[in-house]
């Protein structure tokens, strides 16, 4: 059993992880790819770009961060590990939902994969202790319901996607850097 309080636990995250910045940016550049692959090649194209994309979002968010001069990497026995991989579980199921879904609608994906992504964000602000993941995980929501409700071309949802993680990755980086 590990002793480490949980407001310990959750610095030794912001820490090693320079506030998930890292992440968000490795994310919003696969949404970005996606795009650019919807609007030059096909939105079924831009999909499997975004899974490949999203597989590899973890290791690159890792580099960045160790570029950037932290671990990438939490202490061992932090016990808010366990919520990161929960959190990766129950993200992977919406991602099937979205992967199903795209079947009969395309335009239904990048949506449906904003509101899976939006959702795990809301657990970080659990994970680092920064409200502004509550915020982030609200918007993506939001705009996933947005874009589904006004039947966005899958370019266009995509963009949306990558361009809001990227803000919110540049404001991470910020405070991260100020903190």
């Amino acid at each position: 059993m590990n002793d480490m309080p949980f407001s310990a636990a959750q610095a030794d995250m912001r820490q090693g992880y320079l506030d998930g910045a890292p992440g968000v940016l490795a994310s919003s550049l696969a949404w970005l790819v996606a795009a650019g692959v919807a609007w030059q090649v096909s939105a079924p194209a831009a999909v499997l770009t975004l899974l490949a994309g999203g597989a590899l979002i973890h290791p690159v968010g890792v580099l960045l961060a160790r570029a950037l001069g932290r671990r990438g990497a939490h202490t061992p026995g932090n016990p808010l590990a366990r919520l990161a991989v929960e959190g990766t579980l129950w993200m992977l199921a919406g991602i099937a939902v979205a992967y199903g879904l795209q079947v009969l609608r395309i335009e239904w994906f990048f949506p449906a994969m904003l509101l899976a992504i939006g959702g795990r964000y809301l657990s970080f602000q659990t994970l680092y202790g920064l409200r502004v993941y509550w915020v982030m995980g609200g918007v993506l929501c939001v705009l996933g319901l947005g874009l589904a409700l006004a039947r966005a071309a899958p370019v266009s949802a995509a963009l949306a996607g990558g361009l809001v993680e990227a803000a919110f990755a540049a404001a991470l980086l910020a405070q991260a850097r100020r903190g």
